[in-house]
Order: C-alpha cells, then structure tokens, then sequence
C-alpha cells in the first residue's frame, strides 16, 4: 500500500467510535460552533468599537472626583437571537443522538413512545427517579429500569456535582434553551469585569479589580479618587448573559464554550459509547455547506479550535497589537507607527500572541528579565522593520 493510500486508510478509520447511525450529529455541532461564530463576529465589531462601548464622565465633588457610567452602546438585537439558536441547537445534539440510540436498540418507536423520549436534567436522584417511573408504562424499552441507555442518560446527570448540580452543563443547558424556547430570546448586558490600575510597577494581580458580575448601569459610579490624584486604569468590560431565574451574569462567549465543549467532547461520545470518552474529540467544525461522500474523512480535516477560543484569541491580538505599535515605535531606529500596524496585521492573531507570550512579566525589577524583554522587542523591531523596507520593493 502506498503512502497516500495507506493515510486515507488512516483517516478513514477515524471516529470508528462514532456510528454511522450517528455521523448527523457532528453536522449538528459544526452548525452550533458556526452560530457561536457568528456570535463572535457581530460582538467584536461591537467591543471594537471606534468610540468605544462606555461612555464616561467626570464629576468633581469636596474633596474627590468620582467616575460616572454615562451612557453603554447598545448590544446588537442579533447577538440574543443568535445565542438562543446556538443552545437550542447544541440541546438538539443531545436529543437527536438520544432519539437515534433508542430507536437502533428498540426498533421504529410508535408515536406514543416517542413522545416521552426526551434527556432529562434531573438535580436530585429523587427526580431522576420520578422521570424514570413516568415513562415505565408508554416508554419504549430503553428507558426502562435496567436498560444500558438509561444507564448512559443517568449518567450524565447534573445530581452527580454534590456541590452545586444546577451549574452543571446539562442543567444550565436545560435552564438557557426552555427560557429561549418558551419564554425569550436570551438576556445580555455590558459587564465591567475588571479594572486595572496601570500605575503600579511590576503589575499584579492583586492591582486588578474584581467587579460585580451584574450589568453595568447608567449612572454607576466606577472609580473615586481624591481630587489631585490622577490614576491610569485600563477598563474591561464584557458582555454577560443572564442565567434565567437567577442574579447571575457570566461572560456570554465562556458560557457558550463551556456548554458546547461539555456536549461535544462527554455528552455525545457517553451516550454513544456508554464509557470514557474516547479519541479522536469531534471537532469543532467541520464543512457542512457541501455534501460528501466520505463523511467520516470530511471529519479528519475539521477544526479543533472552537469559535468561543478563536473570537477570545482575536480580541487578545487586537489588543496587544495597539500595545506593540505603542512600544515598538518608541525604540531607536524603528518604522513608523502605520509601518509597525501593518506588519502587526500581516501577522495571524495567533503569531501575535505567541510573540506577546514571549515576553516576561517581572514580579520584582529584574535586569536579566528586562534585558530579556528589550533583547525580544528588538527582534520584533527589526522584523517590522524588514517588512517595511520589502513592501516597498
């Protein structure tokens, strides 16, 4: 066998744990990630905003001058719509390989069988067993005591997490997709995350400040200093998505990852399988907009990097790369600002980080460590430099 065949073997043969009964469902999550994108892509040209998405005012009073919240851009209708859909379709997952496995171990269900074939997202083992006794009379086999896919279902059960089941994926999936479904579309706001004072050297950690995990409100005061004091702080806001029923608001696109890496890699590999999930993962994404004739090697060549991690790397560079523009051309001999940026853009967001994470921040003035840091942001420098001087050409 040749090389080029004896690879496609290969690929071929990958995800023999996933049947072919089953191969729909990765189309499923490929379209939950593209939803997430979109997500994404309607939320950083909305946190990119030129202007900004806070509007801010001083007022000076006796003896301090406060920081007031005067106005927040409004989110885009699109990103609450989008973010029901990308749920529902991750819940749809479930459901689906769900539906799929009991009709291959039962046989074609009858309607009334099939009506109470459904995941539940039980948060106490009382609960789990009423679900169970409810459908002992019209369940198909499968969900009877004793079954192995009821196994599988009990399994994957927010009562499990002793600490706290109703932050478990599968409860919080449940609670984001019945509040979409039945009620409305999901809930976002403007979060400030954190500030940062910029005026301490080295930076730390416990410089950072922690804010509330509630939506910012016009009129709400960020920041008080004495009057004469000017303190350089760095702003993050975020968006948050309200959990329904609940006073919490945690980041919308970690959310949103966090339930789709949770469906992708042990919801769905469980229930098909009933062990450990096992390797390959699915990916992310995989082309979905044509069809295939192999779909298991279409799969091969799908992404492993979700939308949530991808959005989260593109804001990250858009930042550093206003920081490096700043820094890089304030050294001797450096290009110009506009020369910098645009080097900085031939740059994937990935190599800019990784160029970011190069350098080494000291938690106590260190000469070999700046040295370092100096020694890098030169070889950056010249690199910027040399782009310059070929684009020219």
């Amino acid at each position: 066998m040749d090389l080029a065949r004896e690879d496609l073997a290969v690929r071929t043969q990958a995800y023999t744990w996933l049947p072919d009964r089953h191969l729909g469902v990765a189309a499923t999550l490929a379209h939950a990630d593209e939803l997430i994108a979109q997500v994404a892509e309607t939320l950083y040209g909305y946190q990119t905003h030129p202007d900004g998405i806070l509007q801010l005012q001083e007022e000076i009073g006796a003896t301090h001058s406060r920081t007031v919240v005067t106005g927040v851009e409004p989110i885009p209708r699109k990103v609450p719509l989008l973010v029901a859909d990308a749920v529902v379709a991750l819940r749809n997952a479930i459901e689906h390989t769900l539906f799929a496995e009991i009709e291959f171990c039962d046989g074609e269900l009858d309607e009334k069988a099939a009506k109470v074939v459904e995941m539940p997202a039980s948060r106490t083992y009382d609960d789990f067993q009423k679900w169970v006794k409810s459908r002992a009379k019209s369940g198909p086999p499968s969900l009877q005591r004793g079954s192995e896919v009821l196994r599988r279902i009990e399994g994957l059960q927010p009562f499990h997490r002793l600490r706290d089941p109703e932050n478990h994926p599968l409860a919080l999936l449940a609670l984001h997709t019945n509040h979409s479904k039945h009620r409305a579309p999901a809930i976002t706001a403007v979060r400030l995350a954190a500030i940062d004072r910029e005026d301490r050297t080295p930076p730390s950690l416990a410089d950072i400040e922690r804010r509330p995990e509630v939506p910012l409100e016009v009129g709400e005061v960020i920041a008080e200093t004495p009057l004469g004091t000017r303190v350089p702080v760095a702003l993050f806001p975020t968006i948050g998505i309200n959990r329904p029923r609940t006073k919490r608001w945690p980041v919308l696109m970690r959310e949103l990852d966090e339930l789709a890496t949770w469906v992708r890699t042990q919801a769905i590999p469980r229930l098909v399988t009933g062990t450990e999930p096992p390797s390959p993962a699915l990916p992310c994404r995989y082309e979905i907009t044509v069809g295939h004739d192999d779909e298991r090697e279409a799969l091969t060549s799908g992404v492993t990097t979700s939308a949530a991690q991808l959005h989260n790397d593109r804001l990250g560079a858009a930042s550093v790369r206003i920081d490096l523009v700043e820094t890089l051309s304030r050294m001797d001999d450096a290009p110009s600002s506009e020369e910098i940026a645009a080097w900085l853009q031939s740059l994937s967001d990935q190599e800019v980080l990784a160029r970011m994470r190069q350098l080494t921040i000291p938690q106590t003035y260190e000469p070999e460590i700046v040295l370092s840091n100096y020694a890098k942001l030169e070889a950056m420098r010249d690199d910027a430099r040399r782009f310059a001087e070929e684009s020219q050409h």
